[in-house]
């Protein structure tokens, strides 16, 4: 083999400039024994496969069948049997889920509903609650100012009644009074 053809055959990558005859006859020599090689690969993996047909294949064949037929009651359909309850259950379970969770959302949303009624019923009732205190609040501050009204009025006719008793008091005694003061001021005693 050529330098040249067995860089190329080893790094592909690297081709060697095709640019006289020389180098394209070593070029096309090199890519017909690749396709020979090829050809001769396809050629013995066809011919790889063959089937003899003989006793070790009829006595393989009757163990297979054999098994299968004794291990299908045994084995296989128990498991199938396992495998579809297993089914079933996650699909019942899945389906339970599902009402629980739709229950729980009807459940919770008929909550919400009476919640807000009980909020407003409540709101309502605070608001006469609270009118009612404030009415009784105004009857008993009523009351209040008209007891402190009556009682001040009491005592300003009490006060003026004493007044007037206290005025006539010193009316009867004026006299004798300011007799009195004169002998004092006079030093002498002085006639009415």
């Amino acid at each position: 083999m050529d330098t040249v053809a067995a860089q190329w055959y080893l790094a592909p990558a690297a081709l060697p400039p095709i640019d006289t005859p020389r180098a394209m006859l070593l070029f096309a020599t090199l890519a017909f024994e690749q396709a020979l090689a090829l050809e001769k690969a396809l050629v013995t993996a066809a011919q790889a496969i063959s089937v003899d047909v003989d006793l070790t294949f009829l006595v393989a064949l009757v163990l297979f069948v054999g098994l299968t037929l004794i291990l299908k009651p045994i084995l296989f359909d128990p498991m199938l049997r396992l495998f579809e309850e297993r089914e079933k259950r996650i699909d019942g379970a899945k389906a339970q889920a599902r009402k629980i969770d739709e229950k729980s959302a009807t459940a919770l949303t008929k909550y919400e509903g009476e919640m807000a009624l009980a909020r407003a019923d409540g709101g309502l009732e605070r608001d006469r609650i609270r009118g009612e205190a404030l009415k009784r609040e105004q009857d008993i501050l009523a009351a209040v100012r008209t007891a402190a009204a009556k009682t001040l009025e009491d005592g300003k006719i009490a006060a003026q009644a004493e007044a007037g008793r206290a005025r006539a008091a010193l009316r009867n005694d004026t006299t004798s009074m300011a007799r009195d003061l004169a002998s004092r001021v006079l030093g002498r005693e002085v006639q009415p």
